[in-house]
């Protein structure tokens, strides 16, 4: 089967028109490109930077198989390709001479994209993380919960979210997706925080949301300060906002979580997420594409 013809565009609206039903299609495998499309459709599209987004889709026959984004200076994330097609992807991109820093996408895709990458432009993946994609099945909530009680998120807590989220983007290693006091603020103004708090009121976690897009929310990010870890906070007040999204008529609730935690991943699975695929998160060096 011939791989398709991919067009890229720097048009939001177009390419929502375009690919937005195949995305809507697979809510919680696409929940990256729909969540961060939707962020951009509400707050403009540089809302993640200066550079303007790219967009694009591969069409086979009149149809969407396939969908990216790129939020520079992010990743380029990509639903899942076939070998072939990721190659060929990987092939039209070199042709443009544009410098990519890496990829996301589930792990065949980022790894038959990084190969070909290389093959094309000489640049070296380097593997920066693997994440395992959960979605939520029944809710159950840890026992025995830790003392305290979960809340949402308000004015108050702007300044402990602000560093919250510092921390938190800090021990990814990844580039924030916005400054901490305009992420404390779009949160606290829609209620999409909540914490622990132990029972003399001080906040100990935090798990946040995405807003509601096709049906599905995905909580993110889960933090608590390294000091007060493993003691069922991250539990609790992940079992809250998963308890709010549910409540807001989410058909879908999903997480992702670091394969190299095994400590989060066994958290996740004991209050009901069930694994859906993985992904990988690649790097790209510096190189020259091979000769010939």
């Amino acid at each position: 089967m011939r791989p398709g013809q991919w067009h890229l565009t720097e048009d939001l609206d177009g390419f929502l028109d375009r690919a937005g039903i195949f995305l809507r299609s697979r809510p919680a495998l696409h929940t990256i490109p729909l969540t961060v499309t939707e962020s951009l459709r509400k707050r403009g599209v540089d809302a993640y930077g200066a550079e303007a987004p790219v967009f694009g889709w591969l069409e086979r026959e009149g149809d969407v198989h396939a969908a990216l984004f790129r939020t520079p200076p992010r990743r380029l994330v990509l639903t899942p390709l076939t070998t072939e097609e990721a190659g060929s992807l990987a092939e039209h991109l070199a042709s443009l001479g544009d410098p990519l820093p890496g990829v996301t996408a589930d792990h065949g895709t980022a790894t038959a994209f990084a190969k070909a990458w290389q093959r094309h432009m000489g640049a070296t993946p380097l593997l920066h993380e693997r994440q395992r994609l959960y979605r939520l099945g029944a809710l159950t909530s840890p026992e025995p919960l830790p003392e305290g009680r979960g809340r949402v998120a308000g004015e108050q807590d702007r300044d402990q979210l602000m560093c919250w989220y510092r921390e938190f983007v800090e021990a990814i290693g990844e580039v924030p997706s916005m400054d901490a006091s305009s992420w404390a603020d779009t949160r606290i103004a829609y209620g999409r925080v909540r914490l622990w708090q132990t029972p003399d009121g001080t906040p100990v976690s935090m798990a946040g949301a995405t807003p509601m897009v096709a049906g599905q929310i995905r909580v993110a990010p889960v933090y608590t300060p390294a000091h007060l870890r493993g003691r069922g906070y991250a539990g609790a007040a992940t079992v809250e906002v998963s308890q709010a999204a549910l409540a807001a008529g989410a058909a879908e609730v999903v997480l992702f979580a670091g394969l190299s935690n095994p400590t989060s991943n066994g958290l996740y699975q004991r209050i009901g997420y069930r694994p859906v695929t993985d992904f990988a998160l690649y790097d790209f060096s510096c190189g020259e594409p091979e000769a010939g």
